[in-house]
This record gives C-alpha cells, sequence and structure tokens, in this order.
C-alpha cells in the first residue's frame, strides 16, 4: 500500500478547511434573519472578489461597529470609502454626504442605517451603473427593496455582518 506523500495530506487539509469555512459561514448565512442571502460559497467569494467599499452611516466614533468593521476592512487591503454628511474625513479620507456624492465605482454597498433608513439606500445603490453588492449589516433589513435588487440579479445580503464572514473565510 502506498503512503499518502505530503502533497496528498496538503490537499487533505486544504479540503477540510475549505469544509469548515463554508460550515461557519452557512451558520452565519441561517443566523440571519434573511433566508433569500447568498449560499455560502457565494458570501466566500463576494469578500474575496470585493475591492471597493462605499460605507452608508460610517461613524466617526471609533467605538461604533459602523467605525469598527470599516476599519477592520480598510486594514485587510480594501479601499473604503466612508459616507456621513456629518463628516468631513473619516479614516484620513474625504467623506461624502450621501451615496451619490460616491463619484467612482464601487464593489460593495455596506450599510450602517437603520432598518427605516435603509429602504432609499438600497434603491440607491441597486440603481448604480456598476452594480454593486449592497450589504447590510447585522441586525438592518430592507426587504421591500431588496426584492426588486434581487430581481435585477443583484446580490443583496441582510442582517449579517460583513466583518464575521471576512474572519470566517480568512480564519485558515
Amino acid at each position: 500500500m502506498r503512503r499518502p506523500n505530503i502533497l496528498d495530506r496538503l490537499d487533505v487539509r486544504c479540503n477540510m478547511a475549505v469544509m469548515t469555512v463554508l460550515q461557519e459561514l452557512e451558520h452565519l448565512r441561517v443566523e440571519s434573519s434573511d433566508p433569500l442571502n447568498p449560499s455560502a460559497a457565494e458570501l466566500a467569494t463576494i469578500v474575496e472578489n470585493v475591492r471597493t467599499i462605499a460605507v452608508v452611516g460610517m461613524s466617526r466614533d471609533p467605538t461604533k461597529a459602523a467605525r469598527r468593521v470599516p476599519s477592520y476592512m480598510a486594514a485587510n487591503g480594501y479601499t473604503v470609502l466612508p459616507v456621513n454628511p456629518h463628516a468631513d474625513r473619516i479614516l484620513g479620507k474625504k467623506a461624502r454626504a450621501s451615496l451619490d456624492e460616491v463619484d467612482q465605482p464601487v464593489d460593495l454597498v455596506l450599510l450602517f442605517r437603520p432598518s427605516g433608513e435603509a429602504g432609499g439606500v438600497v434603491e440607491k445603490a441597486a440603481s448604480r451603473p456598476e452594480r454593486p453588492v449592497i450589504w447590510l449589516q447585522e441586525g438592518i433589513r430592507a426587504d421591500a427593496e431588496a426584492a426588486p435588487a434581487r430581481a435585477e440579479g443583484l446580490h443583496v445580503i441582510q442582517d449579517l455582518c460583513i466583518f464575521k464572514v471576512h474572519r470566517a473565510v480568512h480564519r485558515w
């Protein structure tokens, strides 16, 4: 009987790591309140392919999740564009007053606004020509506006923390 070589063992470990990541992502997906969120594999692909993120509702307060999460994403190589009408600069970058003022293409629009205010932002994001992924952070939903965006083929993620998804994908 042939003894497995190091490449065989590494291949098995890689497959096990991928399965562990997908299981963790599936757990996060199921924990969210939106059963229409993309699959675990799609979530992994999204965080791997996105590079530029417009963060609507990014906070000036470094103790809030609306600042910590975008800071984490920026520290991990993403270009973060702050959108906050009450700030001039956040993380050393010019803050835009609204998503309409973001004049460069974005891969993802990340929302840190209450559910009652999120719908209009979802509609604006869905109308952007580059067709970005629309991500509503944990606790935030806009079902009425998410449905037509999804019907147009856009990825809309609701009630899910992008930090947790990114950490799950990059833990291994």
